[in-house]
């Protein structure tokens, strides 16, 4: 009787056991969740920090996969191999990376790339991706022809890793075309169609998986902002003209901003390896506009600006680009031109307000006297004493002598004395 009840002790413990293993392994399957990245960004320092951010918390989860919902028109050249690597190391750790490219959305230029590095693809209906083709903005033909080159054999060593149609991929760079949602499934450049992101998920057997949601952070959109050159342009140009401005109305507050408008471009240049001709140029700029001080007409600030514009201008020369919104395009140029604008603004503000006051407060102290007449009080023999508007001076009469009651103009101060000629009676 005892050895029967050991045996069905052992048989419940066994059972018991086996139950705990088999919950343990569901939830385990159920708690590995899928990192989903909002991709609906420029490709550029802030989204590649966002990658690796969206990398490190795959991995230390041990997640399932990662998701790219993609809408982006492409971006630099440099972050977008930065974002295949990405794509690659979490591969690497034994971690898929699929693209979701929604409904009407994009996957550009650089876009392209990256969802060609993921091991998936699919698109929604209205979706496109491509063009490819890069852009060395600037550039000579001969780099134009080599970055192309080196950009083909990349694209088609991408479709060849995850057996897809690498001519259609060549073309998309070669000839600068752009596939409908159809027309990529139909020359097998991805792996399906699909109008959410849930039926996605279930394409990739993930649809029970706890999501984890990635966007960009704060300090990843800074990034972006300052990793644009025209953007960086401008706060440099604004930071100069911010702070000359302050230099006529003293409030500190604008040197501030300014000192902080500089810095922030210069970071930014920093980052993308801005032209150094276009930075030349606006520090030539604004190296005009200090002249502004001791001219005070308004036209060094207006000149200034316009050498810095053209500076704003420069400032992505020989970047590649592999995006449907390079710089300098149309909607920089308006950026620039009202940089331009606002400078010519402020250069007739200061030619018809702010020069004018500061003039008035350099004569509002004793050189306000400089040209009034004035009586003399005790002889000038030449120094003596003099009553100007009221108030009795010091004075030494240049080349002269003055009895008392006698008219004297002031010709100049000198320390607390008035240099004065006497006023010959007609």
């Amino acid at each position: 009787m005892e050895q029967t009840k050991k045996y069905i002790m052992i048989t419940l413990l066994l059972i018991m056991l086996i139950l705990l293993t088999k919950v343990n392994t569901t939830n385990s399957a159920i708690k590995k969740p899928v990192i989903i990245v909002n991709f609906d960004v420029p490709v550029d320092i802030g989204s590649s920090d966002m990658m690796q951010r969206a990398l490190t918390i795959a991995q230390s989860y041990n997640a399932s996969a990662i998701v790219i919902v993609m809408n982006t028109p492409g971006g630099y050249l440099s972050d977008m191999i930065s974002i295949v690597n990405i794509i690659e190391e979490a591969n690497k750790s034994g971690i898929p990376t699929y693209t979701y490219v929604p409904p009407n959305s994009l996957a550009a230029s650089a876009g392209s790339y990256i969802a060609m590095a993921t091991n998936q693809i699919i698109m929604g209906t209205g979706s496109e991706i491509g063009p490819s083709t890069p852009i060395v903005v600037g550039g000579s033909q001969l780099e134009q022809n080599h970055t192309e080159d080196a950009m083909i054999s990349f694209m088609q060593s991408l479709a060849q890793k995850w057996g897809r149609n690498t001519t259609a991929a060549t073309n998309m760079v070669l000839y600068d075309i752009a596939y409908t949602s159809s027309q990529a499934y139909q020359y097998h450049l991805i792996n399906g169609i699909s109008d959410s992101l849930s039926s996605a998920l279930k394409s990739w057997n993930l649809t029970n998986n706890p999501q984890i949601h990635i966007s960009e952070d704060f300090y990843e959109q800074f990034l972006s902002a300052i990793s644009n050159s025209t953007v960086d342009g401008i706060l440099m140009t604004l930071g100069f003209l911010a702070i000359l401005l302050d230099l006529y109305h003293p409030t500190i507050f604008l040197t501030v901003i300014g000192i902080i408008a500089i810095i922030a471009g210069l970071v930014g240049a920093e980052i993308i390896s801005a032209s150094l001709l276009g930075i030349t140029l606006i520090i030539i700029g604004a190296a005009i506009m200090l002249i502004e001080l001791k001219l005070g007409h308004g036209f060094a600030l207006m000149a200034g600006t316009i050498v810095s514009a053209l500076g704003i201008y420069f400032m992505a020369e020989g970047i590649p680009f592999i995006s449907t919104g390079v710089p300098n395009g149309y909607i920089s140029q308006l950026e620039i031109t009202g940089v331009g604008a606002v400078g010519i603004v402020a250069g007739l503000y200061i030619r018809w307000i702010a020069g004018p006051l500061r003039k008035k407060e350099k004569l509002a102290g004793p050189e306000s006297l400089i040209g009034k007449k004035g009586v003399v009080i005790s002889p000038l023999n030449p120094e003596g004493e003099v009553k100007v508007e009221g108030i009795v001076w010091k004075a030494i009469c240049e080349s002269c002598t003055a009895n008392q009651g006698e008219m004297v103009e002031v010709l100049r101060i000198e320390g607390l004395k008035l240099i004065v000629k006497k006023i010959e009676s007609k």
